[in-house]
């Protein structure tokens, strides 16, 4: 009896280290002192010593069951960018820049070459935030997870200036909510998603014209990464005074944790065009307006609370950076929460 006859082959995990480092080595920033494999990754503080206050931000965070829809479609080069994308998402909405990144698979068996596409997704999220992918682990574990199946989480560690950080204290009555187009459902909500529509192959490959895309492509579409949007609205010279990264709770949920004591939100539900995926979503199932508004992004992935005179501008950032922004509502005095109307 050996390792690899008890399930974890070791061989194969240093295959896979050696077939993802081209990935991981695309995303290197000079602060990175350490080679992939290490036992640690190290990253400079020297770059940002000039800092008042250098202040460090983290967030963490898995894909959630939008794993199960990429084992069905067979595609697994994206999902990567989901898990960056829930971390590094976090940390801009606190006025922060991603640094590095850290990865966890856990899985089954290890296919070396499945993990290097899994990896490469993960890379191209830190290309698209700037951070560095300086580490992560590979667990086999066989008998806890099938055979096929894996989990994916990951850490991020981001710096702000502490003068910089959006905390949501400068809100004031008749500040503009700007809502950053999402590009699609994220990784949020898949539990509901995976019981309203059919997961067969037959399903997840129907065109829709609504869609211009099939289900499954529609479904799997990673999340968008907005550091670059929110870095270019600071370009501008506008200060950004709140936040929201809508994610798992939706509106409800999300919206109110950018907001002070004594503000209230407005968004307006007219202000843009749900994509059709949400609707598509509440149709079949049956799905309530409330309930979907507080499960879902509903075609808005990021919020971001301004002055009135810096509306035009916070729009030109953002869409400099290639996204797409709509006047959604405003804040005013009120009992803390958000009311859509």
């Amino acid at each position: 009896m050996d390792y690899k006859k008890a399930g974890v082959d070791i061989e194969a995990g240093y295959k896979s280290v050696e077939l993802m480092k081209k990935h991981v080595q695309g995303t290197m920033r000079p602060e990175v002192l350490t080679n992939i494999g290490g036992f640690s990754g190290a990253f400079s503080a020297e770059a940002f010593k000039n800092m008042e206050k250098p202040t460090l931000v983290s967030g963490t965070d898995g894909v959630g069951t939008k794993l199960k829809l990429a084992f069905l479609l067979d595609k697994h080069d994206t999902i990567g960018i989901d898990c960056v994308a829930m971390c590094v998402n976090d940390i801009a909405c606190a006025g922060g820049e991603p640094l590095f990144f850290l990865d966890y698979i856990a899985c089954g068996k290890n296919d070396p070459e499945k993990i290097a596409t899994i990896v490469s997704g993960v890379a191209e999220g830190c290309k698209q935030s700037g951070a560095a992918l300086i580490g992560g682990e590979t667990a086999e574990m066989p008998g806890f997870y099938p055979i096929d199946e894996y989990d994916l989480a990951g850490f991020a560690v981001g710096v702000v200036d502490e003068k910089d950080l959006i905390t949501g204290k400068e809100l004031k009555e008749n500040d503009v909510l700007i809502g950053i187009a999402s590009s699609g459902v994220h990784s949020n909500g898949f539990s509901l998603v995976r019981k309203v529509f059919s997961m067969t192959e037959e399903a997840l490959n129907t065109y829709y014209d609504s869609l211009e895309k099939t289900l499954g492509e529609a479904l799997i579409e990673p999340t968008k990464i907005y550091v670059k949007a929110l870095r270019s609205i600071k370009e501008t010279g506008v200060t950004i005074r709140a936040c929201s990264h809508i994610t798992g709770g939706g509106f409800y949920e999300n919206v109110p944790r950018m907001l002070s004591e004594g503000m209230h939100a407005v968004i307006e539900k007219n202000s843009y065009k749900v994509p059709a995926i949400f609707e598509m979503l509440a149709k079949d199932g049956d799905i309530k307006e409330d309930i979907m508004y507080n499960t879902f992004n509903m075609g808005i992935g990021m919020v971001v609370a301004v002055s009135p005179e810096d509306v035009d501008k916070t729009i030109d950032g953002i869409e400099a950076a290639g996204e797409k922004a709509f006047k959604i509502g405003y804040v005013k005095n009120g009992e803390k929460g958000v009311t859509l109307c």
